[in-house]
């Protein structure tokens, strides 16, 4: 008689696991279901709608997340974790979106409502800090322990990660380096501040200031950032003086951020950084002739374009399945 030995339990799970990432804008929801390599299996498009008031943008998150839940289950992988990026003042340890101006939102407990619905451990980020997080770890900052990731769009906001981590800041609102007042007597900003970098080198200000500038009989409606851009190539007289300005002030507010945080390399992404060299050649040249004792960042564009929101929740949904399990953080290295 042959003695067969008992099987030990698979230690492989049934179904393949995934994250499910949402990235919430005041006007769009990027969605998308991650695997734990970073590498995306699904992604949708869905409009935010947030005239409809705060209430039903947090039914359209829920829904919306829902609903990838079902596609992951329908494709027979097996969700494990949600993450969620929003704009605005983020309380990230207690799972709270602060204030929202674009979502109107004021304390809402995002990350637990999530969890509710879905069952599944859940984790909230503010935008530009998780779009930080996946450009360290998976985009143009991988390699480098020190990176300060800055977004310049119709506002300006900086993160800095730290081996992959973002510093979030006592009460959740570091990195607003957009309200840096580099410009005393610049115009005002809408935060209340005057001169913020914000509301001289956005790519809203950029715009703003451009149209006004130019007259809006000679003009129609206002003018893109990207367009004073091409007409600043082209030569053209005022877009080349307004884009000098802006990138002036990028300058004074890099060189700022390089004092206070020293990073070995500074990643542009956002908007405006859709110009290219146009940016960032004259920003380098205007940076370096403004350090003194600091040592220089390579300056480089973002690598992830817009999927770095969706892909930066998804690893702080990762990080928090970590946590739990572990007590350290997953990190994708």
């Amino acid at each position: 008689m042959t003695d067969v030995l008992p099987t030990a339990p698979s230690t492989e799970p049934a179904h393949p696991s995934v994250v499910i990432a949402l990235d919430v804008g005041g006007t769009g929801i990027k969605s998308a279901l991650v695997r734990p390599d970073g590498s995306t299996h699904h992604s949708e498009r869905h409009p935010t709608g947030a005239d409809r008031g705060p209430a039903a943008v947090v039914e359209t998150i829920l829904t919306v997340a829902e609903g990838l839940a079902g596609r992951a289950r329908a494709d027979g992988l097996a969700p494990v974790a949600v993450g969620i990026a929003v704009p605005g003042v983020v309380d990230q340890a207690a799972g709270v979106a602060v204030w929202s101006a674009n979502l109107g939102f004021r304390d809402v407990p995002l990350r637990d409502l999530v969890s509710e619905r879905l069952g599944l451990p859940s984790a909230l980020g503010h935008d530009v800090r998780v779009g930080g997080i996946a450009e360290a770890r998976l985009g143009a900052g991988r390699g480098d322990r020190y990176v300060l990731f800055t977004a310049i769009g119709t506002g300006i906001a900086a993160a800095l990660t730290i081996d992959g981590t973002a510093f979030v800041g006592a009460h959740g609102a570091a990195g607003e380096l957009g309200h840096i007042v580099v410009r005393p007597d610049g115009p005002k900003c809408g935060c209340g501040q005057v001169g913020c970098l914000e509301a001289i080198a956005s790519a809203a200000a950029v715009g703003r200031r451009y149209t006004a500038l130019a007259g809006s009989g000679s003009t129609g409606d206002r003018v893109s950032a990207a367009e004073v851009v091409r007409r600043a190539a082209g030569g053209e007289e005022l877009a080349v003086r307004i884009w000098q300005e802006t990138v002036d002030a990028l300058a004074d507010g890099l060189l700022i951020a390089q004092a206070l945080y020293d990073p070995a390399v500074v990643v542009v992404g956002g908007g405006l950084a859709e110009a290219g060299d146009d940016l960032l050649v004259p920003l380098r040249t205007a940076l370096r002739a403004r350090l003194t004792f600091h040592r220089e960042p390579r300056l480089v564009p973002a690598a992830l374009g817009d999927e770095a929101g969706c892909l930066g929740a998804a690893l702080l949904a990762l990080d928090t399945i970590g946590d739990l399990e572990t007590g350290s953080a997953a990190h994708i290295p």
